[in-house]
């Protein structure tokens, strides 16, 4: 395998263990330490992350990621072994490193080599929290009696394989890998193969070409006398009915490969415009042709901000309308009739039809008169049009009226339909209906 080979391989597992890692960090800040043994294993899971991608981008040279990834480690390794509190300060700049690797990973994909761009104002933060940490463990260090030192043997290492040392094995001072969770990590790697989707693609048109001809051969023998054609094209149309199945289903993904970044998002607005917003996801194993679950995934990325922004209200408005403080927003995915449904809900203040209504006459989608003559179903429906916005003021999420129109636009190119309710003051719900896959469309002819 050639250095190219390597790197892809490499850019594609750190991109999957980032996103993996933006959904464990934010889990991480909302759980309690009442749960401490999920607070352990998710710290475990973390470092680990951050420990692979510090490894593997060493071996390539990449040395920006490398220093970025350092610094995080050595944070996480110290509260990892409860030497110091991971706040929410600390997270966020955690959350900063994994976005200036991704930075660098883009820039690696592009042109092969690192952006040069100049981290060392992140790097030097970073550092004082890592040296903050150790200082916080020197001192509990002090106050304990030092244990007199056992004359023990030199220790000879094992032979390692050069693959391992060079991939995995560059564990920080003090921070050794538990060696069940590296069994059970490898066992996982083990099992599972990374096939290019190009490669895919092609299987799928090769297989679409055998259905094809399965189906000739099945309508000459229709004709037919001969049992032995006969039981060699029944034979022919199982093994390639399993085929196609099996093809199919290579190219199936879960819908959670796109909810994982989604936590961060709700994480980073909620903070940014001051509100507490919880996230729940059911059905995230719920699969999906991988060309569905790419063109899904800016359409549901569009309605988590809205409702982030739109929907969700700040804690003391929530009070005073006699709510919890802490808004939720729920995404629920299941299958039906050979479609895939996702369902995004939230219990904010809902949608203002009268706003709607204005906001479409002003930016010149509707005419006054006609716009007072539409049901309220039918204003809803407004939202979806280009340029109408019911922002006060356009900010970096929203005021611009183009994410509604992208989320209509990107479901429906995809053969999929978009239905909007609302209650006012209760929330809103968006209910999305696509096709499982578009490898394969069921069709009928008819004939006169």
């Amino acid at each position: 395998m050639d250095d190219t080979e390597l790197i892809r391989e490499f850019l594609v597992e750190s991109h999957e263990n980032l996103s993996r890692l933006d959904r464990e960090v934010v889990e991480l800040e909302k759980t309690g330490i009442e749960n401490a043994a999920e607070r352990r294993n998710l710290l475990a899971s973390i470092f680990r992350t951050i420990h692979t991608i510090k490894g593997t981008s060493g071996f390539f040279g990449f040395t920006a990621i490398e220093g970025i990834t350092h610094h995080a480690e050595a944070i996480l390794c110290a509260a990892r072994d409860g030497k110091s509190a991971l706040t929410p300060p600390i997270i966020t700049l955690i959350l900063e490193a994994v976005d200036a690797v991704n930075i660098e990973l883009a820039s690696i994909e592009e042109s092969s080599v690192e952006s040069g761009r100049d981290w060392s104002e992140l790097i030097s933060r970073l550092e004082s929290a890592a040296n903050a940490a150790n200082a916080a463990e020197a001192a509990g260090e002090t106050s304990q009696p030092a244990p007199k030192p056992a004359a023990t043997a030199p220790h000879q290492p094992a032979p390692v394989n050069q693959r391992d040392i060079t991939l995995d094995s560059f564990t920080a001072p003090g921070c050794p890998e538990p060696a069940a969770e590296a069994t059970r990590e490898g066992a996982l790697a083990d099992s599972t193969v990374r096939v290019d989707v190009h490669l895919l693609n092609k299987l799928m048109n090769l297989v679409g070409e055998l259905v094809l001809a399965r189906n000739q051969i099945l309508r000459f023998n229709a004709h037919q006398t001969d049992s032995v054609l006969n039981a060699t094209s029944q034979r022919l149309d199982l093994i390639t009915t399993e085929l196609q199945e099996g093809v199919m289903k290579t190219r199936m993904q879960p819908i959670g490969i796109v909810w994982n970044k989604f936590p961060r998002i709700v994480r980073d607005i909620a903070r940014a415009s001051g509100k507490r917003i919880d996230i729940e996801m059911d059905g995230g194993l719920t699969e999906l042709d991988k060309t569905i679950v790419e063109a899904i995934r800016d359409p549901l990325t569009h309605l988590v901000r809205n409702a982030c922004d739109h929907g969700i209200e700040r804690p003391e408005v929530r009070v005073e309308r006699g709510k919890p403080p802490c808004g939720k927003i729920s995404f629920r995915a299941f299958h039906e009739g050979g479609n895939v449904n996702i369902e995004i809900t939230d219990d904010g203040d809902g949608i203002d039809v009268e706003q709607v209504r204005a906001a479409a006459v002003r930016s010149g989608r509707i005419h006054p008169d006609a716009a007072q003559n539409l049901s309220p179903r039918e204003i809803l429906n407004l939202v979806f049009a280009a340029g109408v916005s019911t922002a006060k003021k356009v900010t970096n999420i929203s005021g611009r009226g183009v994410g509604m129109d992208v989320v209509k636009t990107n479901v429906e190119k995809i053969g999929g339909t978009v239905d909007l309710s609302s209650t006012r003051g209760e929330g809103c719900a968006i209910r999305i209906r696509i096709p499982l896959t578009l490898a394969i469309i069921p069709g009928l002819v008819v004939s006169s």
